[in-house]
């Protein structure tokens, strides 16, 4: 599995081709499609190697408790574009969550505790929401390559 600094280097020469213009039309086309697919990874419950998320810790009565959040999907409002927001600019494409969602996020990413309510810290497992997979980094030299082309 090549690293981010490999394929940065990589491609940086190719980059260099381009005009502002093109490199400002690149960025933006590759932080929608990274945006696309990490919301296709949350919705699949995914790692970026592929592992599934770990599963929530089993909580009593939760059958009993119809139409209840806790039994459906992690994350299904985090992945919106209310909360995963990209920023290009200029050479940099950034994609993260905005307001509380950064701080859920940032738990669960990194497997860290937070305070659910007073006093009590809970220590939640990671869940890797925010990375690349291989595919991801082969859209991003596929779609280098076809702006190249184009230019």
């Amino acid at each position: 599995m090549a690293t981010i600094d490999e394929f940065n280097s990589k491609l940086t020469a190719l980059l260099n081709n381009l005009s502002p213009t093109a490199q400002r039309e690149l960025a933006r086309k590759i932080g929608q499609n990274l945006a696309q697919s990490q919301r296709n990874r949350i919705t699949a419950q995914q790692n970026p190697d592929g592992t599934p998320f770990a599963p929530r810790k089993p909580q009593k009565n939760l059958r009993k408790k119809k139409g209840r959040i806790k039994r459906k999907a992690m994350f299904a409002r985090l992945k919106t574009a209310r909360f995963l927001k990209v920023k290009t600019n200029g050479n940099q494409v950034s994609i993260g969550f905005v307001g509380n969602a950064a701080h859920i996020a940032k738990v669960h990413q990194f497997g860290l505790s937070s305070e659910v309510r007073t006093g009590l810290n809970v220590r939640y497992a990671q869940r890797e929401l925010l990375g690349f997979s291989q595919q991801d980094l082969q859209m991003i030299e596929d779609l280098i390559i076809e702006q190249i082309a184009i230019n």
